[in-house]
């Protein structure tokens, strides 16, 4: 007797499950364009059969490098239907980093919008001989040309068999100039992954879901994944604009989204706040960069709708602070979602008990599968509990208080959050190293209150002491906007330790605010 296919589908498979079920609800909407999930599954094939008419073949990697719009959802997803590997790329990166993510990445075809496509052609001649470019808007010689490409495919499914260890996307969160490790995550791994969350979130199959952040990022990736899974409505924006935002609230009936901590500030500070009807909303989430307790207190205070604090990591680990647990609890990111646990652990290794502080680890059905091409780096971010069991290091230090809940106090690594976007320090502080009067930097994360954090350098001049607002200007034009410094000390020496490490948790201490 034959058993029934019990294998739960995967994200491309849902997607045509919504289109026959829900082929006449509104799927996706971008300005003044609107398509129903019978239309958006259609296009999403064609996507994916020109991918596959082109020669790329299952598990080769595309990168998409595009604004916000639909040709970006359809770029993204019908590389996902036909069984390629999506590489997303911050639109805000310099261009040494886009061509170290296509080369890190190995990607086979590179789909870009507007300008991005003039960024990705001056570095065309330093990518792999067989990459494949793609310009969804517009014409550049010896590119493709998206959306015929699309438009010359029936839009039947395409004949690709998806497994469910098969790589999905591999996500550089960083916005630097450095080379970030790439996140991989399998489709079993994002269909969980949204899985968990539309639970956490509060997802239903007539939410309405606000995209205002660049669809590259993780955190846009959560409203699309719940969203799509349910076979709810996304409703994206080109740009971030708060009054527009809450304009386009009211008028669509948005009931979630996801931003960082600066866009609910700017939402709280528009004029038009208290003029909007925001009674639509049912559940919005923040995340992406620390909450100060503040903001937190007003934004319970002044939404009217369950707010929900996220801490998390692309690589896996996701605590929330519930609504209806959050009361005296201000200042703790809650507890890890269903299905997930984490512990801390010491510098030895071992748990610690409940109130001290070590680092987190956590792990999960949700966990990535690893770095793309990083053995090394997969090696250290694994801990290992009394069972053998592997366990992800998420370099952040916690504490968990007597009622178990999460309160994180530090960062065992050097990344910065600013505005949501990670920031590695050494990418700035190698660039500043090349000023000839620069002996020695170190760059650190100092509050911001429109950002979260922002990056500061103190510097060590060599010979000539520079003028610090020149330095300032000098190294601003030459790094990523998400990069720029907001300040910079000058200073005859940096603290070190015997070994020689700078102790920025010194400088963190001495420059607390610029």
């Amino acid at each position: 007797m034959s058993a029934f296919d019990s294998r739960a589908p995967l994200l491309p498979e849902i997607f045509a499950l919504n289109a026959r079920w829900h082929a006449d609800k509104p799927a996706l909407s971008f300005e003044d364009t609107t398509l129903t999930w019978d239309q958006v599954d259609r296009r999403v094939n064609q996507a994916a059969r020109a991918y596959l008419a082109l020669g790329l073949r299952k598990g080769e990697r595309v990168v998409v490098l595009m604004n916000n719009s639909v040709e970006m959802v359809e770029a993204m997803f019908g590389a996902l239907k036909a069984g390629l590997v999506v590489v997303p790329l911050n639109v805000s990166i310099a261009d040494a980093a886009v061509l170290a993510m296509i080369l890190d990445s190995e990607a086979r075809a590179v789909v870009a919008s507007d300008t991005h496509c003039r960024r990705v052609e001056a570095l065309r001649n330093r990518t792999r001989r067989d990459t494949l470019f793609i310009a969804a808007g517009g014409q550049l010689p010896q590119w493709l040309h998206f959306e015929s490409l699309r438009n010359a495919q029936p839009p039947l499914e395409p004949d690709v068999e998806l497994a469910d260890e098969d790589e999905c996307s591999i996500i550089y969160s960083s916005g630097t100039t450095g080379l970030p490790k790439g996140i991989v995550h399998t489709h079993r791994g994002r269909r969980d992954w949204a899985y968990d969350l539309a639970l956490a979130l509060r997802y239903r199959s007539d939410s309405v879901t606000l995209c205002s952040l660049g669809l590259y990022s993780n955190i846009s990736w959560v409203g699309l994944l719940c969203t799509f899974l349910l076979g709810g409505s996304v409703v994206v924006t080109r740009t971030f604009d708060p009054s527009a935002i809450l304009r386009l609230i009211e008028r669509r009936r948005i009931t979630h989204t996801s931003m960082v901590p600066v866009q609910f500030q700017r939402l709280l500070e528009a004029a038009v706040f208290g003029s909007c009807d925001l009674r639509s909303l049912r559940a919005v989430m923040c995340c992406g960069s620390p909450l100060h307790a503040d903001l937190k207190r007003a934004l319970f205070a002044r939404l009217p709708c369950e707010f929900i604090e996220l801490f998390g990591l692309t690589e896996g680990v996701i605590t929330t602070l519930a609504p209806e647990e959050a009361n005296g609890r201000m200042t703790s990111v809650g507890k890890p979602i269903p299905g997930t646990d984490l512990r801390i652990v010491g510098d030895d290794d071992r748990e610690v008990p409940r109130g001290e502080a070590g680092e987190i680890v956590s792990r999960g059905r949700i966990v990535m599968a690893g770095y793309h091409g990083r053995p090394e780096a997969n090696a250290e971010s694994t801990w290992r509990d009394e069972r053998g069991r592997r366990w992800l290091r998420t370099g952040d230090i916690g504490r968990l208080d007597a009622e178990g809940f999460l309160h994180v106090v530090d960062r065992k690594k050097d990344m910065i959050i600013s505005g949501g976007q990670n920031v590695y320090p050494a990418d700035i502080e190698s660039v500043l190293l090349t000023h000839p009067a620069v002996s020695e930097a170190a760059v650190i994360g100092v509050p911001s209150e429109r950002w979260g954090e922002t990056p500061f350098a103190v510097v060590v001049p060599r010979g000539v002491i520079p003028d610090s607002a020149e330095l300032l200007a000098w190294i601003n034009e030459r790094v990523g906007c998400q990069q720029r410094l907001a300040g910079i000390a000058l200073r005859d020496s940096l603290p070190r330790n015997p070994n020689g490490k700078i102790l920025k948790r010194e400088l963190r201490k001495e420059y607390p605010i610029h």
